[in-house]
């Protein structure tokens, strides 16, 4: 949320630019804008043009709701069409405002970093339920990003020793910056894959790793267009992180640890065939709310 704006004076001048309409016109004008734009649904449309005014004028929903008739000032419309105009340019909104939702707690998101998305929390809930509370074991997660992942375990299982590493020292220091402010204590360390942790192991790696096709039309629309290349595509395939952190995580996994990777809702049958052929056993896929293959797993014997 943006920080909170001084109360509004009209003067002749600002008055006279600016059309005056109440805060409830317009997030009507903004939910039509958006669902026009990015072919949203109603509900969809009302939850953005609502965080936007939130971030806008650094005020919470519920004070919305009961300002809603107050006439906007010149000021108040500048920053909400300012942000407004952003978003109907494409720029996802969580960049805008700053901030994204993941496992229930806010976490900061700048063009740095991928956006933390709900599939994701797949992976998290899966590292959970193999490591129950009380768990003292060392884990690892692979380009973390935001830190959402990793942090999120520390949390969730204190007593675990957890290790956050990206290539990115803009997204560690995005991710660290999270750490400090939801209270999580864990280690960061820059570098490509494995190569900063020496011999390190680990009883368990996660990681939501590139996975995208370098030629996936995708790529050039929505969202993705604002958030790093280097963390979304990887090859002709998509594979090419994947086959290189298969390759190596035996090298850092303590025996009988664990491998997670999020993939692709089409990679599946790739990352099982690949896992069994490192030598991974108890190798699964495991599906989203949607039914479709989100994240493959196997446990290192």
């Amino acid at each position: 949320m943006g920080r909170a704006v001084s109360a509004c004076k009209y003067t002749p001048r600002t008055a006279a630019l600016i059309p005056a309409i109440t805060l409830t016109a317009w997030l009507g004008d903004a939910q039509h804008a958006l669902a026009r734009v990015h072919v949203f649904s109603p509900a969809e449309a009302r939850i953005e043009a609502h965080a936007l005014a939130s971030y806008a004028l650094g005020q919470p929903r519920v004070w919305l709701v009961a300002h809603g008739d107050e006439t906007l000032c010149a000021e108040w419309q500048q920053r909400l069409d300012a942000a407004l105009a952003r978003r109907l340019a494409g720029e996802p909104i969580a960049q805008i405002v700053g901030v994204r939702e993941f496992y229930g707690r806010d976490f900061k998101v700048t063009a740095a970093v991928l956006i933390p998305r709900p599939e994701t929390e797949h992976l998290l809930e899966a590292a959970l339920t193999q490591w129950p509370a009380g768990a003292r074991v060392a884990l690892l997660d692979v380009g973390t990003g935001s830190g959402c992942v990793a942090i999120s375990l520390a949390l969730e299982r204190p007593e675990a020793e957890v290790t956050a590493l990206d290539i990115s020292p803009d997204a560690l220091a995005v991710a660290q910056e999270n750490a400090r402010a939801l209270g999580a204590a864990l280690r960061f360390v820059e570098g490509d894959l494995f190569a900063p942790l020496g011999g390190q192991r680990f009883a368990g790696i996660v990681s939501n790793p590139p996975y995208i096709a370098a030629a996936d039309p995708h790529l050039a629309q929505g969202d993705l267009r604002f958030e790093p290349a280097l963390a979304l595509a990887s090859g002709v395939e998509g594979l090419d992180t994947i086959r290189r952190l298969i390759a190596a995580a035996p090298d850092h996994l303590v025996s009988g640890g664990w491998l997670m990777l999020e993939h692709g809702y089409n990679q599946g049958t790739a990352v099982r065939a690949l896992l069994t052929q490192r030598g991974f056993v108890q190798v699964e896929t495991q599906h989203d709310l949607a039914g479709l293959d989100r994240l493959s797993l196997g446990r290192w014997a």
